[in-house]
């Protein structure tokens, strides 16, 4: 591991805090409804519209079987950068953007609330709290993102 400071954007989940390396955020943009997609399991909210290109939405909270919330005006969603494809996060809000030495993250365990250890690349400490690093390449399964480049591109279609 390099003893090299890299940056973290952490986020929030209820009482959770969450954080993906910020060379694969694109972008933060306030939440909006994203266009539905039939047929997606619940936790794709559906896709959006970002620089012209149609990008799956998945909501972390549904993901992660935490709780439903109400749409707050500190939700947003995170534009992530995932193999080379964009999809978009939504967080109830995000709370920063700082350095972490990788030798700071620590092993994942297997189960975390519910959360399987495969979308976790460890935990790093952060201000006497655990952050969840995610592993954002494991967000969607390579079925998930078929299913809905095609659902995807025919509801943009028909808008």
């Amino acid at each position: 591991m390099s003893s090299v400071a890299e940056k973290l954007v952490t986020f929030r989940l209820g009482q959770d805090y969450f954080a993906a390396d910020v060379h694969a955020v694109e972008r933060v943009l306030r939440y909006s409804l994203p266009t539905s997609v039939p047929d997606m399991p619940p936790y794709i909210e559906g896709v959006m519209d970002y620089l012209g290109r149609v990008v799956p939405v998945v909501n972390l909270r549904r993901r992660f079987e935490l709780p439903p919330m109400e749409v707050g005006a500190e939700m947003r969603t995170l534009i992530l950068n995932v193999s080379g494809e964009w999809i978009g996060a939504v967080v109830d809000a995000v709370t920063e953007v700082a350095p972490f030495l990788p030798t700071d993250v620590s092993a994942p365990p297997k189960l975390f609330r519910g959360l399987a250890g495969t979308y976790l690349k460890g935990i790093v400490r952060r201000d006497n709290r655990l952050v969840m690093f995610l592993d954002v390449e494991q967000l969607l399964s390579s079925t998930d993102r078929i299913a809905l480049q095609d659902a995807g591109a025919e509801a943009l279609a028909n808008d």
